[in-house]
């Protein structure tokens, strides 16, 4: 495995997460969030989440602010479009995402492209037509589809945040726990799968896929 570190050039290190419903970006990277902010404390976090009403705005806003702790500054948007009308909603959407370009993030994690959930699918096709020139790293969102893929780019997730995921999941979306899939096991396992595909060294990783992924060697190699 060959590793890659984003933004180490000695400046704040810009991440931009979109999720398309309420734990769907604690689901997909919630252990990454929490290893990097962990390991560069001067992360600027821009964090959206496109659907959610009722309690799971609650939910969202509760969950974004824990998860974030750590940043040096993090701003939580949650939008209401409505869930599973996204296709239907897509100019106001792309409209959102126009507004994203200002960010100008160092990394940007959204949703696989061929996830299954047509809301899933919109928000990933619209990250790509907006950020074309960013490092761009499709996260996957377990559920009964069975659309899982094999990642190709893997983060090792240590203990203590591979818990406290889990953790602050099962302890901020009460809505969901009555979804037979919504279970520590489900996290913890995939976590696991993962974690065996890449060797981590913790035994447990997040998966994810990039499409484009530039190394950079060096100012020598450049010249």
């Amino acid at each position: 495995m060959m590793p890659f570190s984003p933004g180490t050039t000695g400046e704040p290190l810009t991440v931009l997460c979109v999720g398309a419903h309420s734990d769907d970006v604690e689901i997909g990277c919630g252990g990454t969030i929490l290893s990097l902010l962990a390991s560069r404390p001067d992360t600027v976090v821009h964090w959206v989440v496109f659907s959610a009403a009722g309690a799971r705005i609650d939910e969202a806003c509760r969950s974004a602010s824990v998860f974030l702790a750590g940043a040096a500054n993090a701003h939580v948007e949650v939008l209401g479009f409505r869930d599973g009308f996204f296709p239907f909603q897509g100019a106001e959407i792309k409209e959102r995402f126009e507004d994203l370009k200002q960010i100008e993030p160092d990394v940007v994690f959204t949703h696989r492209g061929q996830d299954r959930h047509q809301d899933h699918r919109l928000l990933s096709e619209l990250t790509w037509n907006t950020f074309r020139r960013h490092t761009v790293l499709e996260y996957e969102i377990p559920k009964y589809d069975g659309d899982l893929a094999n990642p190709n780019v893997f983060v090792p997730i240590a203990g203590d945040a591979r818990r406290r995921k889990v953790d602050l999941l099962m302890e901020h979306f009460g809505t969901q726990r009555s979804k037979s899939w919504f279970t520590p096991e489900t996290f913890d396992g995939l976590m696991r799968l993962r974690g065996i595909e890449c060797a981590s060294p913790t035994g447990y990783a997040e998966g994810f896929h990039s499409r484009k992924l530039t190394l950079d060697l060096g100012p020598g190699a450049r010249s």
